[in-house]
């Protein structure tokens, strides 16, 4: 927001320079972001008049001007502008004067006439950026008058940066208030507009046919006002030093109030109106031309203000042409509303526009400022352009006006979160300094903000506001103090790290991917029943969150593959999240090698990976929680190869997947070689048991060997489950040595031989204490498998 500060000072009586003025601002959260001083250097710059211009003799483009400046005699000056002419009142810089330019006025000769002074542009002065000759001044400016005095100078343009929760301080008399606050001046009010007298009865009727987005909006009719009226000199500066440039008298006065009260009105020609207003929704597709003379089309989810016929504006965003007062307007009616801001939000920016109506309105405009602006600009537009008054009407819905609820503080939240303690006194002083209702209560206050704190809302608000206005520079800077409590690993569990090495050691290399995927790409792996969308996805490739974490590893894959990198091992740690109310997110790892099994050399031939490669990776990943009762049995995901894939269980709880990828889905992923992939949820794997030290035992063991003839579905690790329930705890390793297929073996089986260790802490095993074992181990395979001991 830009201001004047001549205009602010107007306002609240502030005795203080203006770094004061601006370091104050910003220091209660009003950043100061732009200050242009204006009308330095304005000494021996005075009003003057041109009596007399005659053409230079000796140069088309000059003129000798006669020029009564305040002085006895008239001053010759030789003038090169365009609009110098008999009659005009302009700036004259005397002999002696040094202007904002730097350019120092001497008495000098141009073609050989004297010249004792000069007439002066805006660009000149810098009181502008623009000039297209000389600073026209109104006809009743005063002769020899200083014009620092007569435009009110020196000025500055100040540019305050809100932030979207300070909506009040879009407004002139909101920063006062604020700045009543900041330095301990009271409350008052920073304008008050006396009543305009009422002097005719016409109305129109208001219909609220959108009362939720509209709860309040009030007009009043002007008859007999003259538009083509100039705008005075003091409104015009103030406008320009805020950023808006005149118009004309009444569209000033709207602008005017705007600035000065932070209401955004209209005013539209009285004549061009049918009937009565209607504040609705706008009808699909239905279209109105704007005050810039753009035809625009509207959705429903537009506002307009419109009468019997038609729209005639957007409501908060811009006025409509066929209504817009002209210099032909002789009547007008005015509109003072407030809208709701979730009904002008984005509006603007749809129609590819941003107006200071929809940038106040979109903030939140205080519901009670309506009656008090159509007053102020009731009298200004009576006192500038004449005219007769009709009463203030309208409707309102006091249902869907917002309501400030009261916020309840603390006293001791308050002193724990600033870091010191305020009195009571103090605190209930600043609270009523910004116009707030405040009761005490046996904790603290009961605070209840004024109707233009939209962002008053909890606690923590009112303790900003606390902070804000006694001063942050005022708050102690302490050293902050803690105890920190050392946090034990537990020993129950394998690090994230420690699964991390394990797969380095064996050549992977982590990635990290997003945990976003696009929607094709789950149903390419048959995975979108169980993906949770995303309702605001950054684009259409993360629009839902990852049910696995396959798909971003078999991109990385094929990132590489496509820059010659064919041996590749690649594993992520990380969440996947599955549909669910709430959704439900596991831990897991996951990891994809493709290609050679080792790196190229010349003592070993090449050998593409197979399944035992990656299951030797997973055990050894598995291995780091100790002993376990891991098995790995056939399994029916859809995208792993039937015949070369397994589920990996933990005892009865399934913990992931290995196996290689189904030949349709590597054909859809253009894949050009098999690829071996595993995810394990990561929560059961890291499960360990605590480690217990245990005598090593000084008795030899005993080794036994078991060949068994089993069925070929029967997997290895459960025969070896089998034989480790039913041997006892003499039983101290198990592993599998050879396998045989073929002759002298009935078709289907196969003959598994198994290595047995056996030993006893307290004595050496005989073949008394060993036969019993093994004929337990036989029976107990004999009647889970149906397994036979080979002969």
């Amino acid at each position: 927001m830009k201001f004047s500060e001549n205009w602010l000072r107007s306002l609240v009586d502030l005795r203080v320079a203006r770094d004061v003025l601006t370091h104050r601002l910003t220091m209660a959260g009003l950043e100061v972001e732009g200050l242009e001083p204006l009308g330095q250097g304005l000494d021996h710059v005075v009003v003057g008049e041109i009596v007399s211009a005659e053409r230079h003799p000796n140069a088309d483009k000059l003129q000798v001007c006669l020029v009564h400046a305040g002085a006895s005699e008239p001053l010759q000056i030789v003038c090169g502008a365009p609009n110098a002419r008999v009659g005009l009142k302009a700036p004259v810089a005397l002999i002696g004067a040094n202007l904002p330019n730097g350019m120092a006025i001497k008495a000098a000769k141009l073609r050989g006439v004297d010249s004792s002074g000069m007439l002066c542009s805006a660009k000149e002065l810098k009181l502008s950026d623009e000039s297209s000759g000389l600073l026209e001044l109104p006809a009743d400016a005063p002769v020899g008058q200083a014009l620092a005095q007569y435009l009110d100078l020196p000025d500055a343009a100040i540019e305050i940066k809100l932030t979207p929760n300070r909506p009040d301080c879009l407004g002139l008399a909101g920063l006062a208030s604020e700045l009543r606050a900041l330095f301990g001046l009271g409350q008052g009010a920073a304008t008050q507009a006396a009543p305009v007298a009422i002097t005719h009865s016409d109305t129109r009727a208001v219909q609220l046919a959108a009362a939720e987005d509209c709860p309040r909006y009030l007009g009043r009719i002007i008859h007999g006002v003259n538009a083509k009226a100039p705008t005075p000199l003091w409104m015009k500066q103030r406008l320009e030093r805020s950023g808006l440039r005149s118009i004309s008298a009444i569209v000033d006065a709207t602008n005017y109030v705007m600035i000065e009260l932070g209401q955004p009105m209209h005013a539209f020609d009285h004549a061009k109106l049918h009937g009565g207003i209607v504040v609705r929704r706008a009808r699909d597709q239905e279209q109105i031309k704007l005050l810039d003379e753009r035809v625009v089309s509207l959705t429903p989810e537009f506002l307009v203000i419109a009468d019997e016929q038609a729209a005639q504006a957007v409501a908060g965003v811009m006025g409509g042409h066929a209504s817009r007062v002209t210099d032909d307007t002789t009547a007008i009616y005015l509109e003072a509303a407030h809208f709701a801001p979730p009904a002008i939000i984005g509006r603007a920016r749809k129609l590819g526009m941003h107006t200071d109506a929809s940038h106040r309105f979109e903030r939140g405009v205080d519901p009670e400022l309506p009656a008090q602006a159509i007053e102020r600009l009731s009298q200004l537009i009576v006192e500038m352009c004449g005219g007769q008054a009709g009463p203030v009407h309208g409707a309102e819905s006091l249902p869907h006006l917002p309501k400030r609820p009261p916020v309840h503080l603390r006293r001791a939240r308050l002193q724990r979160v600033i870091g010191m303690q305020i009195a009571d006194v103090a605190v209930e002083n600043l609270f009523r300094a910004l116009d707030m209702h405040v009761a005490n209560t046996a904790e603290g206050w009961q605070v209840t903000p004024p109707s233009r704190r939209f962002d008053i809302e909890i606690e923590e608000d009112l303790i900003e506001e606390v902070a804000r206005i006694h001063g942050y520079d005022s708050v102690p800077t302490n050293v902050p103090r803690g105890e920190l409590a050392l946090k034990i690993e537990p020993e129950a569990k394998v690090k994230n790290a420690q699964v991390r090495q394990a797969l380095l050691s064996r050549g992977y290399l982590e990635v990290l991917n997003f945990s976003f995927l696009s929607v094709e790409a789950l149903q390419t792996w048959g995975l979108d029943q169980s993906a949770v969308a995303l309702s605001n996805p950054l684009n259409a490739d993360l629009a839902v969150m990852r049910p696995s974490l396959l798909p971003g590893l078999i991109s990385n894959l094929k990132f590489n593959a496509a820059r010659q990198v064919e041996r590749l091992r690649l594993f992520e740690l990380g969440k996947v999240f599955r549909a669910h109310e709430p959704p439900v997110e596991t831990p897991r790892i996951a990891g994809v090698i493709t290609g050679n099994a080792r790196a190229e050399q010349w003592a070993e031939p090449r050998r593409s990976v197979d399944f035992f490669d990656l299951k030797g990776d997973v055990e050894h990943v598995l291995a780091l929680a100790g002993p376990a009762d891991y098995r790995f049995e056939p399994t029916d995901l859809h995208f792993l190869h039937a015949g070369r894939s397994a589920s990996v269980f933990r005892g009865a709880e399934r913990v992931g997947f290995i196996g290689c990828l189904d030949p349709r889905l590597a054909k859809k992923l253009d894949l050009d070689s098999d690829c071996y992939v595993f995810e394990l949820d990561l929560a059961p794997i890291v499960q360990r048991k605590v480690p217990k030290s245990a005598e090593i035992s000084r008795f030899p063991s005993v080794r036994r060997d078991l060949a068994m003839v089993v069925q070929q579905a029967v997997p290895a690790s459960q025969m070896k489950s089998v034989a480790v329930a039913a041997a006892g705890p003499e039983l101290k390793e198990i592993f599998v040595f050879d396998e045989f297929v073929g002759k002298g073996l009935p078709e289907g089986t196969r003959s598994l031989a198994m290595g047995l260790i056996l030993q006893d802490e307290s004595r050496t095993l005989t073949d008394a204490d060993v036969e019993p074992v093994m004929a337990r181990i036989v029976t107990a395979l004999e009647k889970s498998l149906g397994a036979k001991l080979r002969g």
